[in-house]
């Protein structure tokens, strides 16, 4: 019999920490981001307040649940009630505090100044325990070519929030924008890990591919590089798409080039561990009334539904009348199938006929078992 070949135990190691196979745990079904000038230790309860004061009036009940996201009506009842009780109690499940686009640029002492507010504003939100399980600044990028000015903000913001609330609380992330560069990945994680010396804490950050300039860099070993830092990597629809030279009207989520970009993500971090997270929709309701709410929650509905049948389990919200079409749709989406897909687990594990004619195969069932535990994880 021919021998092991040689190197295949390296190899096999490699491919193990390389692609870990670990069943998906939870991550957040949103991000919502708020510019630093207007953050406080009130954001996330004055955003619940507002999204359920627009689901209470706009949303009465299953048969408006049924008719604005098109829930059937047999999951519309379950649908509004997880909705009300979500709103309710967490809200905000990933908050990221904006010193980039949404905060513009601002004077140096300025800026400073809005760092140690968003400080004091963590650690009253810690203290209080207010703080979402996942929370963390977006600094500028170093593509903007003032570097000092990120990382100032980023070692402000960490260092202060140690110093006041006694330690780094968990869910800790930051946010890194418009990588156009490979070279300033590695520069931001060498600064991470500075800071890692000076704290005693592990620090991980997300990258944001907003650019068709960041598509041919993303690779699985991208990680191993960056010394298992990479947490994630969002898409940023509206600096792609412009990038890309599409007009205006043309700048969606749901537009054929934002597939592809999305497609290179899957593809480069497929079984890595590193998370995935789609964009936003920039609108809000035209007014208060019943027909621009229920509008824009159709729209936004419309592109959470992409992202979800795209196996993008993440988005962001920029507004609070998105949490209400964020968490009807994603519930609607996980209850949907959800008795089908265990039904053809337990047959498969029972060795049964699943009926209905389906021949289901070992991947489709570790697909089935990984959305059952996908929903477990979303819904409340």
């Amino acid at each position: 019999m021919p021998a092991v070949p040689e190197g295949f135990a390296g190899t096999y190691r490699l491919q193990q920490a390389r692609y870990p196979e670990a069943p998906p745990g939870w991550q957040p079904v949103h991000t919502v981001y708020v510019p630093a000038d207007r953050f406080s230790a009130r954001t996330v309860a004055e955003w619940g307040g507002q999204a359920l004061a627009l689901l209470k009036a706009h949303l009465a009940g299953p048969d408006e649940v049924a008719e604005v996201f098109g829930v059937p009506s047999g999951l519309a009842a379950v649908v509004h009630e997880m909705s009300v009780r979500k709103l309710s109690t967490e809200p905000v499940e990933d908050l990221r505090v904006d010193f980039e686009d949404g905060y513009g640029v601002r004077p140096g002492h300025v800026e400073d100044g809005h760092v140690r507010q968003a400080v004091e504003a963590v650690a009253a939100m810690h203290a209080a325990g207010a703080l979402p399980r996942r929370w963390g600044p977006r600094v500028k990028s170093f593509a903007d070519g003032d570097p000092e000015r990120s990382v100032r903000t980023l070692h402000g913001f960490v260092t202060g929030v140690v110093e006041r609330a006694g330690e780094l609380p968990a869910g800790f992330t930051v946010t890194f924008p418009k990588v156009l560069m490979e070279a300033y990945l590695g520069q931001f994680a060498g600064v991470l890990e500075e800071l890692e010396a000076e704290l005693g804490v592990r620090l991980r950050f997300e990258m944001q591919v907003e650019a068709p300039q960041t598509l041919p860099f993303l690779r699985a070993e991208l990680n191993e590089s960056l010394g298992g830092r990479l947490a994630a990597a969002h898409f940023g629809v509206f600096d792609y798409t412009a990038a890309l030279g599409l007009p205006p009207h043309e700048q969606r989520l749901d537009h054929p080039a934002c597939d592809h970009a999305r497609h290179v993500m899957q593809t480069a971090f497929a079984g890595t561990g590193v998370e995935l997270s789609d964009g936003s929709l920039a609108a809000s309701p035209a007014s208060d009334r019943a027909a621009d709410v229920h509008g824009l929650w159709r729209r936004h509905a419309e592109l959470v539904r992409h992202s979800l049948r795209h196996g993008y389990y993440q988005g962001w919200d920029m507004h609070p009348s998105h949490l209400v079409s964020r968490f009807a749709t994603v519930y609607a989406f996980h209850l949907a199938r959800y008795d089908s897909y265990r039904e053809r687990v337990l047959a498969w594990e029972e060795q049964r006929s699943a009926g209905g004619g389906v021949m289901d195969e070992p991947a489709t069932i570790r697909t089935l078992a990984a959305a059952l535990r996908r929903a477990d994880a979303a819904l409340p």
